[in-house]
């Protein structure tokens, strides 16, 4: 939190107009942190996930975590859950964040069905379940993400462990060639370049990993199309790669350090100015993958 604060601060001294921006960021980032101490301190259930099955869907480019029937440590969620949608109704989102908690505290809006929909990166079902109760989708799939991303980021660290002596799960990390993360399927909220290796973060639960080629993470194009530029003159260390063919754009920050888990999130409040850009050129994020689905 120390490096945090260091973070915010330089943030604010840049742009003081993102103050409330930063407060709520602080509120949530210190919630994801309990959380995360929590559940790093509570014994994981029984995964029926050895290396050689992980590996095998990696093979397969399946992430490590998609479809599978994970039980979830609700009674740890769920009053987190609550807690978000408070610190959302006080730090800007008022009424909206309000429903949503009452939706859940009288059973409309069921708490376990939504943090397992955000475990499976099942964003159609959340915004669905959202939109039949007249509840904002967007911050129901925020609050529940809040909630359950401690979990996930735990469990990626357990099961993809650099410590692994599983050589063919590490071979199938090694030779991940996907944009989405092996871990949990998200795309990367932006890369972190590090000592010239372009890092991909996963916006869920952190995880970090390279690719062997520099091309679009979206949808693997190197053309002539696919194009990365500063977002100004002052600021070379921040960029946007942007494809032309399907497109997608993704930021990129030189750093120091790899952000560690939560932080993340700051990082891509630091980078801000660089998703209007893209997004007024008319790039988007693309919807997340559906693992449920057959491949082709």
């Amino acid at each position: 939190m120390a490096a945090a604060a260091s973070r915010w601060a330089a943030i604010l001294a840049a742009r003081p107009e993102l103050a409330p921006a930063v407060a709520l960021q602080e509120h949530l980032i210190a919630r994801v942190v309990d959380l995360t101490e929590i559940v790093e301190r509570a014994p994981l259930p029984r995964l029926s996930l050895p290396p050689r099955y992980l590996a095998a869907k990696l093979t397969r480019g399946i992430p490590a975590l998609a479809a599978e029937p994970m039980p979830l440590p609700l009674q740890v969620m769920t009053p987190a859950l609550l807690a978000m949608c408070d610190e959302l109704a006080r730090g800007g989102a008022g009424e909206t964040a309000e429903h949503i908690k009452a939706a859940i505290e009288e059973s409309r809006l069921d708490a376990g069905s939504l943090l397992t929909a955000s475990f499976n990166r099942d964003h159609n079902t959340i915004r669905t379940g959202a939109t039949q109760r007249g509840l904002s989708a967007d911050l129901v799939w925020l609050v529940a993400e809040l909630a359950v991303s401690p979990y996930v980021h735990v469990l990626q660290g357990v099961l993809l462990s650099p410590a692994m002596t599983d050589a063919a799960l590490t071979t199938a990390l090694a030779n991940w060639s996907h944009g989405y993360c092996p871990a949990c399927g998200s795309w990367p909220a932006l890369a972190e370049i590090h000592e010239s290796h372009r890092v991909l973060r996963c916006s869920f639960c952190a995880h970090a990993w390279e690719l062997k080629t520099y091309a679009c993470v979206y949808c693997g194009s190197a053309s002539e199309r696919f194009v990365t530029f500063a977002g100004s003159a002052e600021r070379p260390d921040l960029r946007v790669e942007i494809c032309g063919g399907c497109g997608g754009y993704l930021k990129t920050v030189d750093v120091a350090s790899l952000s560690p888990f939560p932080l993340l999130a700051i990082a891509d409040l630091e980078t801000m100015e660089l998703d209007m850009m893209a997004m007024e050129k008319g790039y988007r994020r693309p919807p997340l993958m559906d693992f449920k689905r057959p491949r082709s």
